[in-house]
């Protein structure tokens, strides 16, 4: 029991962000809510505990789910259905991602070395800018994200190995691939579509 109370943070966001994982491959509208809530919880624990740097990292999370909820249920094309299809990355986006991403790669690394005592400053910096970038691709429906999710839990498994965080470790093990699971999912329903939007081109224009 004393050890539940000492974790209790860490099982919080190990449950929260196993039923989010579940909900995103899902494509369920609730996994915004759940974000705000989980961000909104973690901003209280980080500002009590002094961890700034994550209390800020959990403000960004917090607006980005309330965009990511208006947005899958208002961005769609189809507004008879009012739903928010699954798309690739625009390419014209790629060039200005890849730069956002680098440039808070840099940012926040400096703040790590030079405002804390973090062992693996680059390491830190490097998946934080990432999931920065993942999470506003989430929020539309880029099924690309999927890919930087995988890259972002593997380098995070292979930080906590290093830092002795063993059960942590294993729970990337499952966002791994899980990440990889919910990839084929998107793209099962890509896929179809793509099918059906040819087949319908091809039929009006007979």
């Amino acid at each position: 029991m004393s050890w539940l109370v000492n974790h209790y943070v860490e099982l919080f966001g190990a449950v929260t962000g196993l039923i989010y994982l579940f909900l995103e491959i899902k494509q369920k509208v609730w996994l915004w809510p759940l974000g705000v809530v989980t961000s909104a919880f973690y901003i209280y624990i980080f500002f009590v505990s002094k961890f700034y740097a994550d209390m800020g990292l959990q403000v960004y999370y917090l607006i980005i789910s309330f965009y990511g909820w208006y947005y899958w249920l208002h961005g769609g094309k189809n507004k008879e259905a009012n739903l928010l299809p699954v798309t690739h990355t625009p390419v014209k986006m790629v060039f200005g991602l890849v730069v956002v991403t680098v440039i808070f790669f840099f940012v926040i690394r400096f703040i790590l070395f030079r405002f804390t005592d973090s062992p693996v400053p680059t390491g830190d910096a490097f998946t934080t800018a990432l999931s920065i970038t993942a999470t506003w691709m989430l929020a539309r429906k880029f099924i690309e994200h999927w890919w930087l999710w995988v890259v972002i839990n593997a380098v995070s498994l292979a930080l906590y190995v290093y830092k002795g965080l063993y059960p942590t470790s294993v729970l990337f093990v499952f966002y791994t691939t899980m990440s990889l699971v919910g990839y084929r999912q998107w793209k099962k329903e890509l896929v179809i579509r793509e099918v059906a939007e040819s087949d319908k081109k091809n039929t009006s224009t007979c």
